[in-house]
């Protein structure tokens, strides 16, 4: 019985968190104790380029930096909705950058990358200003989120614009991410991603080489948003280029319900959280040695 008012639990909270009332339900929740957030910085000069910094309180030396870009169908979604993975991240120890970006229609790929590129070159460069190590800097996201961030550990040349370089990267992790996801039919997405013969540019799989940072590549079977076979088709082409790549595909959970247990109150429905935690942390000790 538990066991089943539990799975209830989650199942409900998780269908708030897909509605509009959901984020602010998460955040209402979110712990306002044992972190500090620094929110509002700037890390470019245009709408839209700031970003929140989540810093544990017991902060332990050398603790990894992790830049999470939300979702939203590069068309919506704000950090201050997101309030509920930072507080998850500095739960785990680590520092939490969610930064905003340029949405469609202000702007169109590669604008959001772009503005994920800067980002991330600001973490980088004022990682040891919060007690976080800049070569421990991970870049992370969901859905839309998880598609910028790839582009970033895939395609060189948006650190190299920003001053950085792939190889700065400790790491990536892709929750539910769109990564192969040619050809482009919804209507709103063509927009996006025009002109049609420049949409190979926009797939993360295409810039495979083997170099890539470790990843963590994490999808719902049940997800009918983004396809399960994006993360498939991206950690077989990774693995077979020679580089490193996990799979963790979670039985019956959706689109939203990846990112759910991240939320306070549904720690225990899940085991994403603790997944990525492993993950950053197996990486970031191995790199230190």
């Amino acid at each position: 019985m538990h066991r089943f008012l539990l799975g209830l639990s989650g199942l409900v909270v998780s269908s708030l968190l897909a509605a509009c009332s959901g984020q602010f339900w998460a955040n209402a929740l979110t712990p306002r104790w044992g972190y500090e957030r620094h929110a509002d910085i700037a890390y470019g000069d245009l709408d839209r380029q700031t970003l929140d910094v989540y810093v544990p309180e017991d902060l332990a030396a050398g603790a990894p930096v992790v830049v999470f870009f939300y979702g939203g169908s590069w068309q919506s979604g704000d950090k201050d909705g997101y309030r509920f993975v930072g507080q998850a991240l500095a739960s785990r120890g680590f520092i939490a950058v969610l930064p905003d970006y340029r949405l469609y229609p202000p702007t169109t790929f590669p604008g959001f990358v772009e503005d994920g590129a800067k980002a991330v070159a600001w973490a980088h460069e004022h990682a040891r200003d919060y007690g976080g190590e800049a070569a421990h800097l991970f870049v992370s996201g969901h859905s839309a989120g998880a598609h910028i961030a790839a582009m970033l550990a895939t395609d060189g040349r948006y650190l190299q614009a920003a001053g950085m370089a792939r190889a700065d990267l400790a790491g990536f992790v892709g929750m539910a991410g769109p990564y192969d996801f040619l050809p482009i039919r919804d209507p709103a997405l063509q927009q996006i991603f025009a002109p049609r013969d420049a949409w190979p540019q926009s797939q993360p799989i295409n810039f495979v080489d083997g170099g890539e940072p470790p990843m963590l590549l994490m999808h719902g079977a049940a997800d009918t948003t983004v396809e399960p076979a994006n993360s498939r088709n991206l950690a077989a082409r990774v693995n077979a280029a020679g580089g490193a790549a996990e799979l963790h595909i979670y039985a019956k959970t959706s689109h939203i319900g990846l990112i759910a247990p991240l939320a306070a109150p549904l720690r225990m429905t899940g085991s994403e959280l603790d997944d990525v935690a492993s993950f950053v942390k197996k990486v970031a000790s191995d790199s230190s040695r």
